[in-house]
């Protein structure tokens, strides 16, 4: 793979960061990125709470 850089241009730039907004803070889930005709057109973030079986508390774990 090649590691070099290419900057991004205003709307890449935009993009690659709503995407790492989405992934940010995401403890369980995933985020997926649909892409037509070469074009990133929509993703998605999908989170995953998790609770202990053994604790009484209905709290989510964090």
């Amino acid at each position: 793979m090649n590691a070099q850089i290419h900057r991004l241009d205003e709307t890449e730039a935009r993009l690659a960061e709503r995407i790492v907004q989405a992934i940010r803070g995401l403890r369980y889930g995933s985020v997926e990125i649909v892409v037509h005709d070469g074009r990133v057109v929509q993703f998605e973030r999908r989170e995953r709470v998790r609770f202990d079986r053994n604790e009484e508390s209905t709290a989510p774990r964090r």
